[in-house]
């Protein structure tokens, strides 16, 4: 692992501070923030309740579901998988899953469905989401929307990943993958499939308030979903039903392990688990990932109008990516200044990422959700301080 050198103390203390202010300022409830560089955290912030009632402390060892902070480490999973069974990001989806190449999909390939580019993000005709063989019947016999292009699957991606892990493998699915090949090897407290043993660990989530301004990036997606027929409306609506956040706090839903928005993570698990990444997927020596599917996890493979978010967004091979202008800078800062970053936010305003260039994992979590499918300026002031810029 190359020498990295650690941000500067002044950084780390205005970082804690911002952090500290958003329990006065933002109205947060129980919140975390973790930071590591390489094989050591290097900051670990808590502080709030589990709860709104303020009856449980949040701790280092306090989960809460991510939202779409899931897919970092489904995609690795997936990844993994894709190594397993000796295949690349070429391969057919319907090489492994012939029933898959129905309606114009036969030559689809693992690279376009992790770069969010098969055009599956909607179905005609959504089964219930807790209805496994019904919901990947639909994704077999649904024909990708035209034009199919660049458009962010929320919530079919999970089960696409899931499909085709179980395909790859001997696994029983992407979590129990997640758990034997990545998260127990290497510590991570993420789970994709939360057993029953640690239930009892799980802080409240809780909506978004109303009132909260809209920036001007984030005005089309929330036009877009006043009509019924856009493909927003119909993406996050596909499968049917987990539509209420308070259906996020129900222990059947932590134990599914729904991998495009099911997960549960404390901050330092998250952090850990994008540190691995940022220095190059070694451990004790050991390194879990060839150096090309390393690549592939920062390099972008498709920049444009996301006709789901309906904004520009940049992905690799299943990571986000920071969008690129023409000289080669960045256009929004989601993961940071540094190019190479990658990474992904959830819901309501988690955030975590990856920077290969300075070795860090970066990852803030909290209870109190913000109306907002990106990260706002709660979550982007702490990343600004933690590579010295001042806000």
């Amino acid at each position: 692992m190359p020498p990295f050198s650690p941000p500067q103390s002044a950084a780390l203390e205005r970082l804690q501070t911002l952090f500290e202010a958003h329990f006065h300022e933002h109205s947060e409830i129980g919140a975390a923030v973790s930071v590591w560089q390489g094989d050591q955290e290097i900051l670990s912030l808590v502080g709030g309740y589990r709860d709104r009632e303020h009856t449980s402390p949040w701790t280092h060892d306090t989960l809460v579901p991510i939202w779409s902070c899931t897919k970092g480490p489904a995609v690795a999973t997936t990844l993994t998988a894709m190594e397993m069974g000796h295949q690349t990001l070429d391969m057919p989806l319907s090489k492994c899953w012939p029933a898959f190449g129905q309606h114009g999909k036969a030559s689809l390939t693992l690279g376009e469905l992790l770069s969010h580019q098969a055009g599956l993000a909607a179905l005609d005709d959504p089964p219930p989401f807790t209805d496994h063989a019904a919901v990947l019947a639909a994704l077999e016999r649904q024909a990708p929307h035209e034009p199919r292009g660049h458009g962010y699957h929320p919530r079919t991606f999970g089960f696409l990943l899931d499909a085709v892990v179980q395909r790859l493998t001997s696994a029983t699915s992407l979590g129990s993958l997640w758990r034997e090949a990545l998260a127990e090897p290497l510590g991570f407290d993420l789970w994709i499939g939360l057993p029953e043993s640690e239930h009892d660990r799980v802080a409240t989530i809780y909506p978004g308030r109303m009132g909260i301004s809209q920036t001007a990036e984030e005005a089309p997606f929330y036009q877009a979903l006043a009509d019924p027929q856009h493909l927003a409306v119909r993406a996050f609506r596909s499968p049917a039903g987990l539509h209420a956040v308070s259906e996020m706090n129900a222990p059947e839903v932590w134990k599914a392990g729904y991998p495009a928005m099911g997960g549960l993570a404390s901050a330092k698990g998250l952090a850990a688990f994008y540190a691995f990444l940022a220095t190059g997927g070694v451990c004790a020596g050991e390194s879990f990932f060839a150096q090309s599917t390393l690549e592939a996890m920062e390099s972008i493979r498709i920049q444009g109008p996301d006709q789901v978010l309906c904004r520009e967004t940049a992905f690799a091979a299943g990571f986000m990516k920071d969008p690129i202008d023409p000289n080669g800078q960045k256009r929004r800062q989601l993961f940071g200044p540094n190019t190479r970053a990658f990474g992904h936010p959830g819901a309501g305003g988690s955030l975590a990422f990856a920077d290969p260039e300075t070795g860090i994992g970066f990852a803030y979590v909290m209870n109190q959700m913000e109306r907002s499918v990106f990260p706002t300026e709660k979550a982007l002031r702490l990343v600004r301080a933690l590579y010295g810029e001042h806000s």
